[in-house]
């Protein structure tokens, strides 16, 4: 370790005497030695040296007082004076003026060179820092060894806290990955020091260390582990999610039978003969970054998958609502910068009831509020949601002649079907509604009738029309977000 004015004292062949009276600053270590003979060496210095010097240019006491304020000034440790060159012994004015500042005075001899009092700090300084090192080889290798020998990164953060002596808190946004003092608060920057984890994503996790503790280094290989850690755990979660998707999407389609259905469900985690609650996220503005988002700590219990664009969470249905955790979830991705919308689907057992819950969340998410509640299940978003049934063409193929004509001549053929269905086929409701006469509305009918094949007239043609409205409704929030 590095050598104090003491210590170097105590070395008997440098023949070092005291001739100050700071008793209290002899145990400062030494950072390095400095010679120099200048009247003013206090720009030469930058804190913790012994300077030494045998006073050639410090002639007269008010040199010699000055010389002591300049190396007092620039935080020196002490002064070593050699003697038996310009002085026989070191001046008085010197001494007292040391004195004054607290500032020690080592007497070196003429037969000790100064490159022996360097040579031995040097040598100290030396030996430091290759204690040090080691120190950090070992703590590297304690991390690193935590990590990879399946003690995850719980097992890492409780090592380095140990070295450090303190507290250690890992926070992903606002939640906490890991907190060494359970119940402790939030840690704040007045009392703890913040070390960002770079994880691809800006501010998505920090390291929190309380203060004081003392960094030799540690906490910057153990960022560098963390981040690698973290990443591979999301590496991790999307291929997980990608397995677990492909169960779902089979139970979901309907493609197993239940026996089957269950076993794999039992594979991927998900218990099937207890009430199961689909929570489902839907953001496409920011679909990559959703698919391969992490959870709130309190939907962990639970199975994460990917089904086709959206992120989908099953979660046990402890009775107590499923509300509060949607929100969680909604709040957790806006943290992350994820805008997405969350439904929430009813809690069901066996397969079946988990297609149920999805198709459930999915109508409820198609609302588009930020959380939306489950309501009764419409025929029309299960048509849609079937990839079986081309629904959605077929609307099309319905609408597009009369989407065509209102564009090219300014009608409102589309206006009056939706006003005809809403009104439940009552001619004289969409005339008062829309401000026309009764043969106005019914020469439009008869149009709508011509361009589509179907007449709204007859309750089988009406059924058919009043689907592709309602597809085309869904389509377009789709296709909004």
């Amino acid at each position: 370790m590095a050598i104090s004015l003491a210590a170097l004292l105590g070395v008997q062949a440098l023949k070092l005497r005291k001739s100050g009276l700071a008793e209290t600053t002899w145990h400062q270590d030494i950072h390095w030695v400095a010679v120099t003979e200048q009247e003013d060496p206090q720009r030469f210095l930058n804190g913790g040296e012994l300077v030494l010097t045998t006073g050639m240019r410090l002639r007269t006491a008010p040199e010699q007082r000055r010389f002591v304020r300049q190396v007092q000034r620039a935080g020196a440790v002490g002064i070593g004076f050699g003697t038996g060159l310009t002085h026989e012994e070191v001046p008085p004015a010197l001494v007292a003026e040391a004195n004054r500042w607290g500032l020690p005075v080592v007497e070196v001899p003429y037969e000790t060179p100064f490159i022996a009092i360097g040579k031995l700090v040097a040598d100290a300084q030396s030996a430091d820092h290759y204690a040090k090192l080691e120190r950090l080889i070992a703590g590297h290798q304690i991390l690193a060894r935590a990590l990879l020998t399946g003690g995850g990164l719980a097992e890492l953060l409780r090592h380095l806290g140990s070295m450090l002596r303190t507290e250690i808190i890992l926070t992903q946004f606002t939640a906490q990955l890991y907190n060494s003092a359970a119940g402790s608060p939030s840690p704040t920057a007045d009392e703890w020091a913040s070390y960002p984890i770079p994880t691809g994503r800006r501010d998505a996790c920090t390291l929190w260390v309380k203060r004081p503790f003392e960094d030799s280094g540690i906490v910057n290989y153990a960022q560098n582990l963390i981040s690698v850690e973290l990443n591979n755990m999301m590496k991790q979660r999307q291929s997980q999610r990608a397995l677990s998707g492909q169960v779902l999407e089979d139970v979901i389609h309907g493609t197993l039978e239940p026996s089957e259905a269950s076993r794999r469900l039992a594979g991927i985690g998900v218990n099937s003969t207890r009430k199961n609650v689909v929570l489902l996220a839907e953001s496409a503005a920011h679909q990559k970054q959703l698919i391969s988002s992490s959870v709130p700590p309190e939907l962990e219990q639970g199975v994460t998958a990917v089904v086709g664009k959206d992120l989908i969470a099953v979660i046990p249905d402890d009775g107590t609502g499923s509300g509060a955790l949607a929100r969680r979830l909604s709040d957790h991705l806006a943290e992350a910068g994820i805008h997405a919308t969350i439904g929430i689907g009813g809690a069901y057992t066996k397969p079946n009831g988990l297609r149920w819950s999805y198709f459930e969340a999915r109508e409820a998410a198609s609302r588009g509020l930020s959380v939306n509640e489950p309501e009764r299940l419409s025929l029309t978003s299960l048509l849609l949601a079937s990839e079986d049934v081309p629904l959605a063409d077929m609307a099309n193929e319905s609408l597009n002649p009369l989407r065509t004509f209102d564009a090219n001549h300014g009608a409102e053929l589309m206006t009056t079907l939706e006003s005809y269905l809403s009104n439940n086929g009552s001619v004289a409701a969409v005339a008062e509604a829309l401000t026309l006469h009764r043969n106005t509305v019914r020469y439009r009918l008869a149009q709508i009738t011509e361009m589509t094949g179907y007449d709204p007239s007859i309750t089988a043609d009406r059924v058919q029309l009043w689907l592709a409205l309602a597809v085309s409704r869904l389509g377009a929030r789709h296709a909004g977000r």
